[in-house]
């Protein structure tokens, strides 16, 4: 039972990390310049991939009992708003809300690092959070990518 509470908190907590992605990649949709239409598609193909995670760990926790996570996390609304400020001060130039979404998908690839150390975790859903982070750190990937041109 208590591994199940367990299982349960740790999808729940990136359930909550793909709710602050979601909440990340549409602010920056906000602060994208008319002429940053490659990068208002890419947001936007990250958003319906994070809903589309949030969906299969929320079929899950619901599976094991549990109900799904629909708030985001702190560190989320903490990282958002240091977002404004830094926009205040930087402005929204395409670096700048790149820079920002990569340190966005960085937090996102540590905690799938936290959750993949947990040891009870069953092996299916293991596959699944591997599965998932990969599908993530490409995404990572093309930012940073975008961001380094």
């Amino acid at each position: 039972m208590q591994a199940t509470l367990e299982t349960i908190e740790i999808l729940n907590d990136l359930i909550q990390i793909n709710n602050d992605r979601i909440d990340g990649y549409e602010k920056a949709l906000e602060d994208l310049r008319q002429e940053d239409n490659d990068l208002r598609a890419l947001f936007s193909s990250m958003i319906s991939e994070s809903h589309e995670i949030r969906l299969a760990l929320g079929t899950e926790v619901n599976a094991l009992g549990g109900d799904m996570e629909t708030s985001t996390t702190t560190s989320g609304k903490i990282y958002r708003a240091w977002m404004d400020i830094k926009a205040v001060f930087t402005g929204n130039d395409r670096h700048s809300v790149l820079a920002n979404c990569e340190r966005g998908e960085d937090a996102a690839q540590k905690a799938y690092n936290t959750a993949l150390e947990d040891e009870d975790m069953p092996a299916y859903l293991r596959d699944m959070i591997v599965e998932q982070q990969q599908t993530l750190k490409r995404s990572h990937d093309k930012i940073k990518a975008l961001r380094d041109a």
